[in-house]
This record gives C-alpha cells, sequence and structure tokens, in this order.
C-alpha cells in the first residue's frame, strides 16, 4: 500500500491517552519528555494531532482557551512540533491552518522561538512581545531574605482570592488551570500584605529542574520575595521566562545564580497584545500555555 501523502492525513483531536506519544515526538525533535507537562496541556487544553502512517505522531499542538467557554476570549498555541522525518514537508504549516480556522474569531497568543517565527508570520500572528527564559541555581542574599514582603504555603482557602486576583492581571478567567496548580506544582505560595493577597507563584517539576510560574506579583520586590521563597524549598535549578520589560526582575535574577539561556517572541492574532496588565504578570505558567 503507498502511504498516504501527508497533506491528505487526517487531523484528529488528542486526549490522555496521547501523553506518550506526545513525549515520543518532543523527544523525537530533541526536546525533553516533559510528560508531566503534557498532561496538563492535554487535560486543560486542546490538542491537535496527525498520525503517522508509520506509527506515532507525525505533528502535534496544544491550545489553551480562557474566558467563557461558549465563546472563549483567547486561546494559547504551545507544542507545536513535527516529526524530524516529515520537517519541512508543509504539515506544521496545515496544522496551525486547521486550527486557526478551528479556533474561529478567538484571539490567539503564544511564544515563538526563532526557528518557528517566520511560519507564524507567514500566517498573520505578530510579534507583539518577547520573553527571556533563565536558568540556574538560585543563590540566595548572604543576610537571608528581605524583610518586607511576606510569603506563605497557599492553603484551599486562598483560591477565590487567588482567582479573583488571576483574572484582573490575565484579562481574563482561567480557573482551570490555576485550580490544577495544587496538583500539578510542587510549591504553590503567595505573597501577603495586611492580609490581602498581592502576589503568587508556583514552582513545578520539569526533567530536573523546578519551573517557576505563574508568576503574578504587585510589583518587582513581591516577585522577587515570591521566587526567593521557593528557590527555599527546593535543591533543583530554577526555570523561568520573564517577559523582558521585567528589566529589574531579570536584573535581580542574574546576579541571583540564574543564566540566560534563550529569547522567544511573544505573537498575537487577532489582537494588538495579550489582555490584562503586563506590570503584575511576570512569568506565564508555561510558555506553551500563554
Amino acid at each position: 500500500m503507498p502511504t498516504p501523502a501527508l497533506t491528505s492525513l487526517p487531523i484528529r483531536r488528542l486526549t490522555l491517552r496521547d501523553l506518550s506519544v506526545c513525549a515520543d515526538l518532543s523527544e523525537d525533535r530533541g526536546w525533553p519528555r516533559e510528560e508531566h507537562k503534557w498532561g496538563l496541556l492535554l487535560s486543560a487544553g486542546k490538542g491537535y494531532g496527525i498520525d503517522d502512517p508509520d506509527g506515532g505522531l507525525a505533528s502535534a499542538c496544544v491550545v489553551t482557551e480562557y474566558g467563557p467557554q461558549e465563546q472563549p476570549a483567547l486561546g494559547a498555541i504551545g507544542m507545536v512540533l513535527v516529526a524530524e522525518r516529515h520537517a519541512r514537508q508543509g504539515i506544521g504549516r496545515r496544522l496551525m491552518r486547521h486550527v486557526v480556522s478551528a479556533m474561529d474569531s478567538t484571539p490567539l497568543t503564544l511564544y515563538a522561538t526563532p526557528h518557528g517565527r517566520p511560519l507564524y508570520e507567514e500566517l498573520g500572528f505578530k510579534v507583539t512581545g518577547r520573553a527571556e527564559m533563565l536558568r540556574g541555581y538560585f543563590l540566595p542574599d548572604a543576610g537571608g531574605p528581605a524583610v518586607g514582603v511576606s510569603t506563605r504555603a497557599a492553603t484551599a482557602e486562598d483560591l477565590p482570592a487567588l482567582l479573583r486576583l488571576d483574572e484582573e492581571v490575565f484579562g481574563t478567567d482561567r480557573t482551570h488551570i490555576v485550580t490544577r496548580l495544587p496538583a500539578f506544582a510542587d510549591q504553590l505560595r503567595v505573597a501577603e500584605e495586611n492580609g490581602r493577597i498581592v502576589g503568587y507563584a508556583a514552582a513545578w517539576p520539569n526533567m530536573d529542574t523546578h519551573v517557576v510560574g505563574p508568576l503574578i506579583a504587585r510589583d518587582t520586590p513581591t516577585a522577587t520575595a515570591l521566587i526567593a521563597s521557593l528557590a527555599a524549598h527546593t535543591d533543583r535549578p530554577l526555570r523561568t521566562d520573564i517577559d523582558v520589560r521585567h528589566e529589574e526582575l531579570l536584573a535581580w535574577a542574574k546576579n541571583h545564580g540564574l543564566e540566560s539561556i534563550a529569547f522567544n517572541a511573544v505573537m498575537t492574532y487577532g489582537i494588538t497584545e495579550p489582555p490584562g496588565d503586563w506590570t503584575r504578570r511576570f512569568a506565564p505558567v508555561t510558555v506553551a500555555a500563554g
């Protein structure tokens, strides 16, 4: 039987049952398997894939929708992957066109690597920002944590306040992500002032690191206190993606042992910039989910 042309293979929805083949596809492209992250994305978002006639996936991506279910306010596209053996044959372009069409009038956003950016620009996405990826072992201040911002582990009673703060800063509802954080992350911490939550952050396991995200904070001192408090409770290196407009936080993180390892372009489709208050949005949950 002749192998069907890749451009004619059906595109189907992925589910948690596809977690292993999604991880295989990541590995095929030289990425970590990241099964923990794939699990979150496939359960909280919509996966799309094209099956390889020879087994596994030829291509995949995930869309995480935010806002009202009947009419999402935003869709974040991530984990756009094409198997090495099928690269540069138009299959990634076909999958992305399908996803953009399926999202209809919903505004879209994504984080693009330099390699992927030309395709997204061809599809009509515009660069609206940039994020810097940092990684390293956190070096605490010699005198201990700075006094002034109080942090503690989050509790179940904090959830309503976290959801209100998150929607205010992110610009639309993402209850389906925030409510998964206690199980997904190894740490979930809040910053308080006079009994009011003014920021929160999670650290979740990804291979040998703890990824800091989301990071929502009233200001830079609050963000630094949250990162320092997360670092104090792990012996793994930290990794995070910081909006480059937060120059003060980036400088602080680099002075505390984290090193720059990559830049990604923040791109949007149908809107001029992501919603919400960027001044208090320091890092995403993961670049794959916006």
